[in-house]
């Protein structure tokens, strides 16, 4: 039985007719009824549906507009969860399951790291990440902020053998033979006001390392060459730098095959007042541990006859284009100096220019408050010795001149004088990369390579800063502390895996682009009263590149069926 139209003149009618065979079996039509004029039976044809879905037992509710779940980003996390399965990080769950089995740790860590990735929350946050994004393989409600808090502390409670499985499954990704490896050291500020609760709080008050004291605690971090971070430690906010070299090092000869540590920190890290404490560090198993450390500004002074010493003047063994690198000796240490005669005329040229500009601005002081004392009056507020002085010494120190135009503050008038030996050691050092190193069989040129690599390394910080959002940090118990550390440590690792694969392939795409990019492509979900249809929406030109730089295949309705 079915519903046919038929057509008498110009008007249409609806008749209920029914299909049958013949005696001969030919097939014939019978119209039972004449449900009446197209035209006019809207409502009538409505009220007809839902009694003959009474009749025959369904919810005539059911067969109203089919209803639409929120759409919820998906690409991201699906390339996510394929790097994430791919480095086998899943097998971690085994390490949780004997414990745990009330909690899914490991796939609940995985939306923590995740969502670190994707869209930096809090873990009230978290849940609310959920409710427009997908993980494949993690429903919403299995997620809360208890199970997450409860996964935080069994990370802890596994750490070690989470640490060591980590350190498996990143070997196949390093150097056979490990040796150069970058350090920096980061303070991540803290929610917290008063004084620490007890001897255990890590959050003390220290030197941030964007200026002033603060609430903290600190994150050091170990990465190779190639910018693959294997390491990390967490230390008090008010702990000093070299002691927290050693704990990394111990654990770097434990899970890589490293037979030379050749340590390359900035200038940021370490001073010169430290080289000696790191010469006193002995590294495990006989290890030895070498450095390249970067000589700060502030201690120039001390370096001004060593480098007076060296012959800039070009070589044959010197390149047209980069820097002229020479080698000395400075308190029986090796002194690296690489000269770049273009920047250092830019730095001296401007720094004369600045100069010129104080100077003047400092003469036309002196000359008013001259002029006053002999009785003539000025337009304005009346400028006097003190006021003159404050205001030159800021826009010195603004300046970076302070110590080449010296102001005595104490004195009753407004006096300077210009350090022509401190312009002469400025000028000295301009365009010019000072280090120290006790690594005596590499080339000159090597000391300075391996240096500039550090430059690309830090960028891992301001991942964790700005990208991944490691501070400022709410919690406050030490294990939820180093708990989420090492969250945003797996975070970082999957970012520079990211990052080398979309540079292989050249695509000048960042991995925060790339997530935000790969974050358009949704998931859909419609209910009908019979089934749910679910799919994913088509993915643009660029989306699939995406993919094809990062070795991962596009995620479908089948392929996604398969991992929800």
């Amino acid at each position: 039985m079915f519903v046919k139209i038929t057509q008498s003149s110009s008007r249409r009618y609806v008749q209920l007719v029914e299909a049958f065979r013949d005696a001969n079996g030919r097939p014939r039509q019978k119209t039972i009824a004449t449900l009446g004029r197209l035209d006019q039976i809207d409502g009538e044809l409505d009220a007809l549906i839902q009694g003959l879905l009474r009749a025959t037992g369904r919810n005539p509710s059911a067969a109203a507009e089919p209803a639409f779940e929120s759409a919820r980003a998906l690409g991201d996390t699906w390339a996510l969860t394929l790097l994430w399965r791919e480095l086998k990080l899943d097998s971690l769950a085994r390490l949780f399951r004997r414990r745990h089995r009330e909690v899914p740790v490991e796939a609940l860590l995985r939306v923590m790291v995740f969502n670190r990735l994707c869209e930096p929350a809090s873990k009230l946050g978290v849940l609310r990440w959920l409710e427009t994004a997908l993980v494949p393989g993690v429903t919403a409600e299995s997620v809360t902020h208890d199970r997450l808090l409860a996964t935080m502390d069994a990370l802890m409670d596994e750490i070690e053998a989470v640490e060591a499985r980590l350190a498996e499954l990143i070997r196949p990704l390093l150097d056979t033979e490990l040796s150069v490896v970058f350090y920096d050291l980061t303070t991540v500020s803290v929610a917290a006001e008063g004084e620490p609760d007890d001897e255990k709080d890590l959050r003390r008050y220290g030197r941030s390392k964007d200026g002033g004291i603060t609430r903290q605690w600190l994150l050091g971090v170990v990465q190779t060459a190639d910018g693959i971070p294997i390491a990390h430690e967490v230390f008090p906010g008010n702990t000093a730098e070299v002691p927290t070299l050693l704990p990394l090092v111990e654990r770097l000869l434990a899970r890589y095959p490293i037979r030379r540590v050749i340590l390359v920190a900035d200038r940021g890290l370490l001073s010169l007042d430290n080289v000696a404490a790191l010469d006193a560090l002995t590294a495990p198993k006989g290890t030895t541990l070498e450095y390249i450390l970067a000589v700060p500004a502030r201690r120039y002074a001390e370096l001004a006859d060593a480098v007076a010493g060296l012959d800039f003047t070009p070589t044959p063994d010197d390149s047209e284009e980069g820097d002229r690198v020479r080698e000395t000796t400075w308190q029986d240490r090796r002194l690296i100096v690489a000269h770049d005669p273009v920047t250092a005329a830019i730095q001296t040229a401007e720094r004369e220019s600045r100069l010129a500009d104080l100077l003047a601005q400092g003469e036309a002081w002196a000359q008013k408050l001259e002029a006053q004392d002999q009785g003539e009056r000025f337009q304005g507020r009346k400028l006097t010795d003190k006021g003159a002085a404050l205001t030159f010494h800021t826009a010195l120190v603004e300046a970076g001149i302070s110590k080449i135009v010296r102001l005595d503050l104490e004195s009753p008038l407004f006096a300077y004088e210009l350090d022509t030996d401190a312009k002469a050691r400025a000028e000295l050092f301009d365009g010019k990369l000072v280090l120290v190193t006790n690594a005596k069989d590499l080339k000159p040129g090597e000391v300075i390579n391996r240096y500039k690599a550090l430059a690309d390394i830090e960028r891992g910080f301001r991942v964790l800063k700005s990208e991944l959002d490691i501070a400022p940090m709410y919690h406050r118990l030490p294990q939820r502390i180093r708990a989420h550390a090492a969250i945003c440590f797996i975070a970082l690792v999957l970012h520079r895996i990211l990052r080398q694969r979309l540079q292989a392939q050249h695509t000048g795409i960042s991995p925060a682009r790339c997530l935000e990019t790969l974050r358009r492509i949704q998931h859909h979900q419609v209910r009908l009263p019979e089934k749910t249809l679910t799919g994913v929406s088509t993915l643009t030109p660029q989306q699939q590149d995406l993919f094809t730089a990062l070795n991962l295949p596009a995620p479908s309705r089948i392929r996604v069926e398969a991992l929800v």
